[in-house]
């Protein structure tokens, strides 16, 4: 998570917001907020899968798809520009269709998988979480090797779709993607704190990095998840 982009000119969206928070309010509304994006996207998710709609949603995949990553992209690129509602909407509105896009996995896999699969990422994201609010290691270091790994693990993907995955090189893949998101997970909660440092006394500016880092930590729960799930479904599958 990158907030070097931030403007420190919010004054005109301050007055709505009094007093700044602390700290632990700061963070406490953060993980509010990832939590009722998680919610959301589940609740939909689910309600989806087990009505007609799946079929709209299997038909217009790619689309919905393809304008996640642009709601994705807006808030990220024009966070310091944006209301503060309308960030909320924004990150609530993407949290609804992660739900239609990932309706297909309650069609694939039963309940119990899907409940130990979100059980086992509640506790991969939860040690990591904590580990990085705790550690006084500088994580933020770690920025260009994670990096370095996204795009590694993409090329994978590729390489995996055109090519196949044997058992063994599938459950490799999601292990090493399980791994990755749990860094990133530890370094964007420390991420936290710096961003609570440069907007602190300005309520509003703070208010949309809580949602914006509530995004980066929805992201990595869901990308855990789905790379339980992966694990989950390849074990089946062998």
């Amino acid at each position: 998570m990158n907030n070097q982009g931030y403007s420190y000119n919010y004054n005109a969206d301050n007055t709505s917001y009094g007093m700044s928070m602390s700290y632990d309010q700061y963070l406490s509304r953060t993980f509010r907020w990832m939590t009722v994006g998680l919610l959301l996207t589940f609740v939909v998710a689910y309600t989806v899968a087990y009505t007609n709609l799946i079929y709209m949603v299997h038909s217009l995949y790619l689309p919905l798809t393809l304008v996640e990553f642009a709601m994705v992209f807006m808030l990220s690129a024009r966070v310091n520009s944006l209301k503060v509602n309308t960030a909320r909407m924004l990150f609530l509105g993407y949290s609804a269709l992660n739900g239609l896009v990932l309706s297909i996995y309650f069609v694939m896999f039963d309940m119990s998988t899907m409940v130990m699969a979100f059980l086992a990422s509640a506790l991969y994201f939860g040690i990591m979480a904590v580990y990085g609010a705790k550690t006084s290691r500088d994580l933020m270091g770690w920025g260009t090797m994670l990096t370095a790994g996204l795009v590694a693990m993409l090329a994978c993907s590729f390489v995996g779709l055109l090519f196949g995955m044997s058992f063994m090189t599938s459950m490799l893949y999601s292990a090493i993607g399980l791994g990755l998101f749990m860094l990133i997970t530890a370094r964007d909660v420390q991420m936290l704190q710096h961003s609570y440092q440069w907007f602190s006394g300005d309520a509003a500016a703070l208010e949309k990095s809580a949602i914006y880092g509530a995004l980066s930590l929805y992201l990595d729960f869901i990308n855990i998840f789905l790379y339980v799930v992966r694990m989950f479904a390849s074990r089946r599958d062998n």
